[in-house]
């Protein structure tokens, strides 16, 4: 009688799984979706996309794909069906598309650390009127007037205290972090910042686990610390309300939020400085160490840009002042490394977004409610677009003609990264300091990882020597 029971219960799930596959098939002839493959039900292919990104080449997932089905192409991943884009034009399409055709969507995780009034969650007029007040807080002549003494002050602090081994990468966060705090609230580094970055990290750790507290010991943490965070931002948000109202104002973002005519709430402005903190202190802080790691393991590149650097020292020697506006504008080599290192690291692969209608393109239909996701990292390294495009090679920028739609490091459309201008120039001021402080050589082979996020798995360990005597190092 079991064994009765069990082989009708086998036959019920294979029909099952046949009719399902039946009507997938059908549905996808009469939609004219892209061609693909949804995998196995349910799970569709998951575990092949996770499989890639945990090796140090996750290219052939979608190299694999495009070659047999297009730039664009329909698999199932992480319990929805997605239509994936390798291909320029169609990208462009969904970043400028976004609040008309297309939404953003998040994993639940990254949603509830960060809480609903962040940026990244915000949509329509709202999003528009704060995407732009933080675009103004992070244009070019805001921080050549008053945030490039600070990103100069404190890049240096933080280099005089290392040590002849460090961590590069948790050195590069602790500048970021420091540089975003006083950026947004104007603290200077001390106590109460390393402990809001210490939380800060445990809260990072919980964006791609299981938003489940009880199976997840990480999510559970995460919680915990996000929690913690938002307290003390919104201690800080009330005593500055108060200042405000004594008169007391300062020139940052938390004052423009609290000036504004919006009448923010303290857990909206305390949202959106927790989402903008992450966004300054997880990425940025990446970019510089790779942007190290590559110039190492390039030294005729690393050689050019030492000599650019060189220079600028050379003649700030006798004043001794800071890096100024001028300076920065005389780094071209520097300008080179930095694209190089933003299309070869693709810190942000692409974009996640879901179809708010039926979408017709390049011959397709995308069905409405859809998760379609634009790769940035397969345009950047495709080899049509940028030759030998998985190679560094900051030369390449030096006479780039390439469309603009091929290199999209921050996004673009209506959520353009506000602090492109902003990420450009702190990567620009720590490698004048590293390079002309310091001598280095890796302390340990690292290799790169890519999931959940793209990192260093050791942390980059590197040994390092002083070029200069402290007293001389600018």
């Amino acid at each position: 009688m079991e064994f009765l029971i069990l082989f009708l219960l086998l036959a019920v799930s294979l029909c099952s799984i046949s009719f399902f596959y039946l009507l997938r098939a059908s549905r996808h002839r009469r939609l004219r979706l892209p061609p693909g493959n949804l995998g196995l039900p349910l799970i569709g292919e998951t575990l092949q996309l996770i499989s890639a990104y945990k090796t140090e080449n996750p290219e052939p997932f979608i190299d694999e794909r495009v070659k047999r089905f297009g730039p664009i192409f329909t698999t199932h991943v992480f319990g929805e069906p997605t239509v994936f884009s390798a291909d320029p034009e169609t990208n462009r399409f969904i970043l400028q598309n976004e609040g008309k055709l297309f939404e953003c969507s998040y994993p639940s995780s990254i949603s509830n650390l960060l809480g609903k009034h962040s940026l990244l969650l915000m949509k329509g007029n709202l999003h528009k009127r704060m995407h732009s007040l933080t675009m103004s807080f992070a244009n070019s002549s805001i921080i050549r007037d008053h945030l490039l003494d600070d990103i100069d002050r404190l890049i240096r602090l933080n280099m005089e205290s290392w040590t002849d081994r460090v961590f590069l990468m948790e050195e590069a966060k602790k500048i970021t972090f420091e540089l975003a705090v006083k950026q947004l609230m104007s603290f200077d580094p001390g106590e109460w910042t390393e402990s809001l970055r210490k939380e800060y990290v445990l809260l990072i750790e919980g964006f791609f686990t299981v938003p489940l507290p009880l199976f997840s010991t990480t999510y559970r943490r995460a919680i915990k610390a996000r929690t913690k965070v938002a307290e003390a931002l919104g201690l800080i948000v009330r005593q500055r309300r108060k200042q405000r109202e004594a008169g007391d104002e300062k020139k940052d973002m938390l004052a423009a939020l609290l000036a504004g005519d919006d009448g923010f709430s303290d857990e909206q402005i305390v949202d959106f400085l927790l989402a903008l903190l992450v966004a300054g202190y997880e990425t940025t802080s990446t970019i510089m160490t790779l942007a190290v790691k590559f110039l190492t393991e390039t030294p005729v590149a690393l050689a050019q840009l030492k000599e650019e650097h060189d220079h600028i020292r050379a003649d700030k020697r006798e004043s001794r002042k800071a890096l100024e506006w001028s300076d920065y504008k005389s780094m071209p080599f520097t300008q080179c490394v930095v694209n190089e290192t933003l299309r070869l690291a693709n810190i942000i692969s692409g974009v996640f977004r879901r179809a708010m209608t039926d979408i017709h393109i390049k011959g397709y239909t995308i069905p409405k409610g859809w998760k379609v996701f634009g790769s940035f990292r397969a345009v950047h390294l495709e080899h049509e677009h940028f030759k030998e495009a998985r190679s560094f090679n900051p030369w390449r920028w030096q006479n780039n003609s390439s469309s603009p739609n091929v290199f999209t490091p921050f996004g673009g459309g209506p959520r353009l990264c506000p602090g492109y201008e902003l990420a450009r120039v702190e990567l620009s001021v720590f490698l004048h300091h590293f390079v002309t402080q310091f001598s280095w050589v890796p302390a340990e082979d690292d290799k790169l990882l890519f999931f959940p996020t793209t990192r260093t798995q050791k942390r980059y360990p590197i040994n390092l020597k002083r070029r200069y005597k402290c007293g001389e190092a600018l």
